[in-house]
């Protein structure tokens, strides 16, 4: 069964580093790097170009913009460890491919089907999964239908790879935080608490 990391954070909080760092040490020139972008504007292609320049040569790059479990699945070859940069735009891509008002139950199943693929293809791997994703949903509530969906598609399937993931990392301004080493038990003992008050 494959490790997950998951390596969660705002924009520019230095996701995709941590990743490629944790990447280097732990599979050195064997990593094969799933790059989920698509160059629609300069801007975005700039971004890219930078991305590739910034990783090492050696590592394999696959571009899959959807469909990353069922990709990884027959070409992730020997490589003992697999990056994933980023969910956000994986999400992303699947939300707009059903058009520009899709039906949310069809986008709540599209998602899910990409998240279950991933993960079921993590744990049937021996290799180390890095996924990178956006935390979005401590912004402002978005104003419009098709943002509120995604934001909430986003979230569900962060939770997702969260509980199953080894370790998930938050990060801060560059620095990675240990959320599962600080994470309370899902049902607190109602106890807790009680006898710093007590008296």
């Amino acid at each position: 069964m494959g490790r997950l990391c998951l390596i969660l954070g705002g924009a520019r909080s230095g996701k995709s580093a941590y990743a490629q760092r944790l990447a280097e040490a732990w599979g050195g020139e064997h990593v094969l790097f799933v790059a989920t972008a698509e160059a629609w504007d300069e801007d975005m292609a700039q971004r890219i170009a930078r991305h590739q320049q910034e990783r090492p040569s050696a590592w394999r790059t696959l571009e899959m913009p959807r469909q990353v479990g069922h990709a990884l699945a027959r070409q992730q070859g020997d490589a003992p460890v697999v990056v994933v940069d980023c969910l956000t735009l994986l999400v992303s891509n699947a939300l707009l491919a059903l058009g520009e008002a899709p039906d949310p139950a069809a986008a709540t199943a599209a998602v899910h089907e990409e998240v279950t693929a991933l993960l079921q293809t993590c744990q049937a791997s021996r290799a180390t999964y890095l996924v990178v994703s956006n935390e979005v949903g401590l912004g402002l509530v978005p104003d419009n239908p098709l943002g509120r969906l995604y934001r909430d598609l986003l979230g569900k399937a962060n939770q997702t790879l969260a509980a199953h993931a080894t370790a998930v990392y938050w990060m801060v301004a560059g620095l990675p935080v240990d959320v599962k080493a600080l994470a309370s038990p899902s049902i607190p003992s109602p106890l807790v608490g009680y006898e710093a008050t007590k008296g």
